[in-house]
C-alpha cells in the first residue's frame, strides 16, 4: 500500500516538471533521538517492509533519495555503502540524487565514498573545500565527483526547463478538487443509522469540541505550509445547512500548550516586516498576510533587527475577562502593545532537534484588557545569523471561563440539541516532526468530554481530527464515528459534506488502530539503539486484536462479494477478479482488498482497487499485484511463494468476503476451490 501511494504521488508531482525525494533512507522510524540511534532490522524485515516502497519509487522514476540522520547496524545512513552504492544505484539501478537530511553527513570521505551525491544545507558543512583536498591526496576518486556533478546538472536541466514556463494559474476549481479529495479519505468507523444527517429533521445543532472551534488541517513540522484559509467546521454547516440553521458552538475543553497562532482575519492589514542593519538603517520592507514568520535564506546581509508591525483587531466576545497575546520563538525580543511599556525578554532556543525551533517554540504571554479593540503591535526580533532557524510570531487566546464551565456547557448544549456533532482531535503541537508522543490518548479532558456529551444526547456524531490513532475506550458510545484525519484548508466543508450525504466517506484505514497501548511495536531506542523486535509482524500481520482493524472503513451502501477467481499471467503477476454487488440505495465506492495467507505465514496485503457501483447492480473489479510483491526474501535472495496458500478477499483485513484455495509455483497459480469465509 504505501508502495502504490508513494509511486503514484511521485508520478503526479514529477509530471509538473517538480522533482520528489523519497525519504528517510532508510530505518527512521523514531523521531526520539532520530538524530543519533542504531536501528537493528534483521536482513528480511528491511527488505519486505522497509526497502520494498522506496524500491517501487525508485522504479517510478523518483529523482532523489533522502538518506536519513540514524545508522542501520553501526553504520550512519548517510555513510552506508551497501545501502547507497551497492543496493540503491547499482542493484535497483537509480540515476537520481542521493542527498542527506539536514546536518545528517558529518564526515567528508566516508560520506562521499558511499555514495551521497548532496549535502544539505550548503554551503557550509563536512564537504566543501574538504572534499576539494580529498581529491587532491586521492582519498576520494575523481571519477566518483564526476558521476555525483552529472546526477545534479539532471536536476538542473530539469530546474532550467521549469523555470523557462510561465507560471501556471491557479485552476478556479482548486478548492472544489481539495475539499472531494479531504472527503473521500475520511474514514466512517462505525454508524448506527444517524449517518447520513436527514436536513430535514437535523433541527437544532450542538457544534461541540476543540477542533469544531479550530480545525487541525496540517500537521507540524518541515513539510508545513500556510494556506490562504482554514474552512473551520462551523462554516462547513452553515454553507450546507444555510445561515438561517441553528447551530451552537462550544469548545469543551482546551488542548493547546503556546495559545493558538493569530489569525490572519485579526491581522485584516497583514504584517509588514523591516530588516534594519545596526546603525537602524532600513534594509528592506516586505508585507505579509500572516503574523507567522519564518526568514528565509536571503535575509539582506547586515541585518541586525526584524521588525514586525501590524494592526490586531481582537474580535468582540461575550465573555468576561482579557484577550490573551503571545509571542512564541527563540531569541531576543523587544514587544510594544498599543500604548504599554515595552517588555523586552529572550525565548530559549530548544536544542534537542534541528527543528525543535519550529515545533517547540517558547512563548512568553501577556493580555489586553477589555473587550473589542484594536491594538498596534511592534515587535522587534534580535536576527543572530548564527542561528539554524529564524521563526517568532504572534498567538492569541480569545477570553474564557473556567474549563469546568466549559464542559457543563457544552453538555448543557448537546443536551438541548437535535443532533450534536462532536470533534475532537489533536494538533500540530502533538503530531509533527521532530517528536514522538508520549501517549496514544487524546490531549487534555476530551475523554471526560466524550462520555459526558454522549450520554447527554445520544444522537451524537463523533469525528476525530487526528493523523494517527488515539486510543478510543469510549468507542462504542456515540452513534456514529467518523475519522476525519489531517484535512486540508478545506476540511469544514469537506466534513459538512460527508454528515449531510453530499458526499460520501471513502477512506480506508491505512494502518491498525490498535485497542491499546500494550503489546505495540518499541519505537523509543534504548541505550541509543532501536531493535525493530517484531519483525514484519506488525499492524494486521501481528497477533494483538485491534480496536478497527486496517482496511476498515463504512460507507452509505451495502455490499456483497459474490464470486472470485483468480489466476496467474504470462509475466508472473496473480490476477484476482471479484464481482461486486450494491445492495444498498445509495451509489458507492468499494476498495477490495487482497491478501495472501500460507500455513506459515499471516495474511499479507498483496493489492488492492476500488469499485463504484449503482444501487442494485454488479461490477467486476480486478486486482492485479505483480511478482516483486509475490516475492519473499530467503537466506538465498528473493523467491516467488511455492506450495499451498489461500487467497483471501474483503472490505479489510478483518472482514474477509470470499476466499480461495490455490497451489503457487514458480509458473502460475491454480485456483482448486472457492468458498465464502464469514470470518470477521
Amino acid at each position: 500500500m504505501t508502495a502504490q501511494i508513494a509511486a503514484a504521488y511521485v508520478r503526479g508531482v514529477q509530471s509538473a516538471g517538480v522533482v520528489a525525494t523519497a525519504k528517510h533512507f532508510v530505518g527512521n522510524k523514531s523521531e526520539t533521538e532520530r538524530l543519533t540511534y542504531d536501528s537493528r532490522i534483521d536482513e528480511r524485515t528491511l527488505r519486505e517492509v522497509y526497502l520494498a516502497p522506496f524500491e517501487t519509487v525508485v522504479r517510478a522514476g523518483v529523482g532523489a533519495v533522502m538518506a536519513a540522520y540514524n545508522s542501520l547496524d553501526g553504520t550512519l545512513a548517510t555513510e552506508h555503502r551497501r545501502l547507497l552504492t551497492e543496493l540503491l544505484k547499482q542493484e535497483w539501478g537509480f540515476d537520481g540524487v542521493v542527498v542527506s537530511d539536514w546536518h545528517a553527513a558529518r564526515s567528508t570521505e566516508a560520506t562521499a565514498l558511499a555514495g551521497l551525491d548532496l549535502v544539505m544545507p550548503g554551503p557550509d558543512g563536512p564537504w566543501g573545500n574538504a572534499l576539494v583536498e580529498a581529491v587532491r591526496d586521492g582519498r576520494v576518486p575523481e571519477e566518483l565527483i564526476d558521476d555525483k556533478v552529472l546526477r545534479l546538472l539532471r536536476l538542473l536541466r530539469l530546474a532550467d526547463r521549469v523555470a523557462a514556463k510561465p507560471p501556471a494559474a491557479v485552476r478556479a476549481d482548486a478548492r472544489r478538487t481539495l475539499r472531494d479529495l479531504a472527503a473521500r479519505g475520511m474514514v466512517l468507523l462505525h454508524d448506527r443509522g444517524l449517518l447520513p444527517l436527514d436536513e430535514a429533521s437535523i433541527g437544532r445543532v450542538a457544534l461541540i469540541g476543540p477542533n469544531a472551534v479550530r480545525l487541525t488541517a496540517q500537521g507540524g513540522g518541515s513539510a508545513q505550509v500556510l494556506p490562504e484559509r482554514v474552512v473551520q467546521p462551523l462554516d462547513g454547516l452553515r454553507r450546507v445547512l444555510g445561515e438561517e440553521a441553528r447551530i451552537d458552538l462550544q469548545p469543551g475543553v482546551l488542548t493547546h500548550r503556546n495559545l493558538p497562532r493569530l489569525p490572519s482575519e485579526s491581522t485584516p492589514d497583514g504584517v509588514c516586516l523591516e530588516f534594519l542593519d545596526r546603525a537602524g538603517n532600513l534594509l528592506r520592507s516586505e508585507h505579509r498576510s500572516k503574523a507567522h514568520v519564518v526568514l528565509e535564506d536571503d535575509t539582506p546581509a547586515g541585518t541586525e533587527t526584524v521588525v514586525l508591525r501590524t494592526r490586531v483587531v481582537l474580535p468582540e466576545d461575550p465573555e468576561d475577562g482579557p484577550h490573551r497575546l503571545s509571542v512564541y520563538g527563540g531569541g531576543a525580543f523587544t514587544w510594544h502593545v498599543g500604548d504599554r511599556e515595552p517588555l523586552t525578554f529572550d525565548l530559549p532556543v530548544p536544542e534537542r532537534d534541528p527543528l525543535s525551533p519550529l515545533v517547540e517554540p517558547a512563548e512568553f504571554r501577556t493580555h489586553t484588557q477589555g473587550a473589542a479593540q484594536e491594538v498596534q503591535v511592534r515587535l522587534e526580533y534580535t536576527y543572530d545569523e548564527r542561528a539554524h532557524w529564524h521563526i517568532f510570531g504572534l498567538g492569541h487566546l480569545a477570553p474564557h471561563p473556567p474549563e469546568d464551565e466549559l464542559l457543563d456547557r457544552a453538555v448543557a448544549a448537546a443536551r438541548d440539541a437535535d443532533t450534536v456533532v462532536l470533534v475532537i482531535g489533536t494538533t500540530e503541537e502533538y503530531e509533527s516532526e521532530g517528536f514522538d508522543r508520549d501517549t496514544l490518548a487524546l490531549p487534555g479532558r476530551q475523554d471526560e468530554l466524550v462520555r459526558r456529551v454522549c450520554a447527554a444526547n445520544p444522537r451524537t456524531v463523533l469525528v476525530v481530527n487526528a493523523g494517527a490513532p488515539v486510543l478510543m475506550p469510549w468507542a462504542d458510545l456515540p452513534a456514529a464515528l467518523l475519522w476525519a484525519w489531517l484535512p486540508g484548508q478545506e476540511g469544514g466543508d469537506a466534513l459538512a459534506d460527508i454528515l449531510t450525504g453530499l458526499a460520501e466517506p471513502g477512506g480506508r484505514l491505512p494502518t491498525t488502530f490498535p485497542a491499546g497501548e500494550s503489546g505495540l511495536p518499541r519505537v523509543r531506542p534504548e541505550d541509543g539503539v532501536l531493535s525493530y523486535d517484531e519483525r514484519h509482524f506488525i499492524g494486521y500481520r501481528s497477533r494483538n486484536k485491534p480496536l478497527f482493524p486496517f482496511g476498515h472503513g463504512l460507507g452509505y451502501t451495502t455490499w456483497e462479494y459474490e464470486t472470485l477467481a483468480a489466476r496467474t499471467l504470462d509475466d508472473g503477476a496473480l490476477a484476482v477478479d471479484v464481482t461486486l454487488r450494491n445492495t444498498g440505495a445509495r451509489p458507492g465506492r468499494e476498495v477490495v482488498q487482497v491478501y495472501l495467507e500460507s500455513p506459515a505465514e499471516p495474511p499479507r496485503l498483496i493489492g488492492f482497487a476500488a469499485g463504484e457501483v449503482r444501487p442494485g447492480e454488479t461490477a467486476p473489479v480486478r486486482v492485479r499485484t505483480g511478482p516483486q510483491v509475490l516475492r519473499r526474501w530467503t537466506d538465498r535472495g528473493w523467491a516467488p511463494p511455492t506450495g499451498a496458500h489461500r487467497i483471501l478477499v474483503g472490505r479489510s483485513s478483518g472482514d474477509i468476503r470470499l476466499t480461495a484455495d490455490v497451489t503457487l509455483t514458480t509458473a502460475r497459480a491454480i485456483p482448486e476451490r472457492h468458498h465464502h469465509d464469514n470470518r470477521r
